[in-house]
């Protein structure tokens, strides 16, 4: 970067604000990479603004990082048709839970049109006014209004109802790891609702389930199966945490490469689990893991 005045002022007004636009595009596109990438595009045309003229520097910058998620996911939307495998949006991982937008309801974000993706985030999530959610989306008002309700009806279903309290779902997490890892196939199946659904992520670049599994009874052949092939204490627990909201855990496998697991949990059971194995969604991660 330049170190001339005028790119150090930018620098200075720009980078208070990054981690929440870093935010605002990894909630719009599930790719911390693709996010990255957004952030530092609006920073360049950031720089090219004559930035006295702009009065509200977060808006401006959240709506020029809206509308390059925009074009962005009308590409993204090809290249997950092209996906090897389930897609799972980029782990996450952090010490506290957040409500906000759990994985399931990512999945689901990713299932809408961009402009309802981007109109609920904006307003539901981030608590804009519709006046400026139109301005983000360059749309009017009454249409931006009209796109939130419609991603909200469509998405419901996969709103938290049930957040589950932190120590609980960490109890359930830790449990989880030492069943599954440790053989313990009562133990696990104690822990699975009778409607659990297993999802996995390896982006063809690892072993991982092309399709979701969905009951108990296919799960714990799934594990059978996984403990006859990989054995017991394969896995080295990193950390726990919460994973896109969920409580979960990152492990490093037989291969050496991290792993994250989240589970959701309802009633005490865990009735869905979501594990990222795909090497290209792990690398932010790093060594230092929680942050």
């Amino acid at each position: 970067m330049s170190h001339d005045p005028d790119s150090l002022d930018a620098a200075a007004r720009f980078d208070p604000l990054r981690p929440r636009l870093i935010r605002v595009a990894y909630r719009m596109l599930g790719s911390m990479a693709d996010a990255e990438d957004v952030v530092q595009d609006a920073f360049l045309r950031w720089l090219a603004t004559d930035r006295a003229a702009v009065k509200e520097p977060e808006a401006f910058l959240r709506r020029i990082v809206t509308r390059l998620c925009l074009d962005q996911l009308k590409s993204a939307r090809v290249r997950r048709e092209q996906y090897v495998g389930e897609w799972l949006p980029d782990p996450v991982v952090e010490a506290e839970p957040v409500d906000d937008v759990t994985l399931p309801l990512m999945l689901a974000l990713d299932r809408l049109s961009p402009l309802e993706r981007a109109a609920f985030l904006l307003h539901d999530v981030f608590g804009l006014e519709f006046d400026e959610v139109a301005r983000s989306i360059d749309r009017d008002p009454a249409a931006a209004r009209q796109l939130a309700a419609r991603a909200r009806t469509n998405i419901r279903s996969e709103r938290p109802r049930f957040p589950v309290d932190k120590e609980h779902g960490l109890e359930i997490a830790s449990a989880f790891f030492n069943a599954s890892r440790g053989g313990d196939l009562s133990g696990l199946q104690a822990l699975l609702a009778q409607d659990v659904s297993f999802y996995s992520d390896g982006g063809g670049k690892r072993p991982a389930g092309y399709l979701p599994i969905h009951g108990i009874d296919d799960m714990m052949k799934l594990h059978t199966s996984l403990l006859r092939f990989i054995g017991n204490g394969q896995s080295q627990l990193v950390s726990y945490g919460f994973i896109n909201g969920l409580p979960g855990f990152v492990t490093r496998e037989k291969d050496g490469i991290l792993q994250t697991t989240a589970l959701l949990i309802e009633e005490g059971q865990v009735r869905a689990i979501y594990v990222m194995r795909n090497p290209d969604k792990l690398g932010h991660l790093g060594e230092g893991m929680v942050h």
